[in-house]
């Protein structure tokens, strides 16, 4: 069984926002709000410093804590590619799924339920890439299994340096950003 995640080459993100918009157009997200973003981040001391730039979503975590305080099961692993999905009619709209995400990756539709990245999987199931990975033009976006040691996002996780976020949250997240 697959274990779908997603690699994104910080070193050519160039934060144009394509990904933002493919997949609002694609999941129909209403005006005003996201499920993926741009974010940008400076380290260092001023004259040695360094720009991060990521496009960041729901990280479809192998220890989801959005699954496990769901007291309708809304919030859920899906057994493709086990990834974290919501089903909206099955959604209360509590938020306790939005207190528990470490990423911040969900929102409150304007219809009442939670809502946020399902990597595309209705395109996943057609034998597409999420709509963000397909209109990347720097191509410095990668979808795949994870456990398949000769797909790009398990090749690329093997030859470079990495990190996720919040590893300290213990959610084994499943985006990983190269550096």
């Amino acid at each position: 069984m697959a274990r779908y995640g997603m690699v994104i080459d910080t070193r050519l993100c160039v934060g144009c926002a394509d990904c933002v918009v493919a997949c609002q157009a694609e999941n129909d997200v209403p005006i005003g709000y996201c499920r993926d973003w741009i974010t940008t981040e400076v380290r260092g001391e001023f004259p040695k410093l360094a720009l991060e730039i990521r496009s960041e979503r729901c990280n479809h975590c192998d220890n989801p804590p959005c699954v496990a305080c769901c007291p309708t099961g809304a919030s859920h692993v899906e057994p493709l590619g086990r990834t974290v999905q919501v089903t909206a009619n099955r959604c209360i709209g509590c938020k306790a799924c939005i207190a528990a995400c470490p990423y911040g990756a969900r929102y409150v539709h304007p219809d009442g339920y939670v809502d946020k990245c399902s990597f595309c999987l209705h395109r996943v199931k057609e034998g597409k890439d999420p709509a963000c990975v397909s209109v990347c033009p720097t191509r410095c976006m990668h979808f795949g299994d994870l456990d398949d040691p000769k797909s790009t996002v398990a090749t690329l996780l093997r030859t470079r340096r990495w990190h996720t976020l919040a590893p300290e949250a213990g959610t084994k997240p499943r985006v990983f950003y190269l550096t």
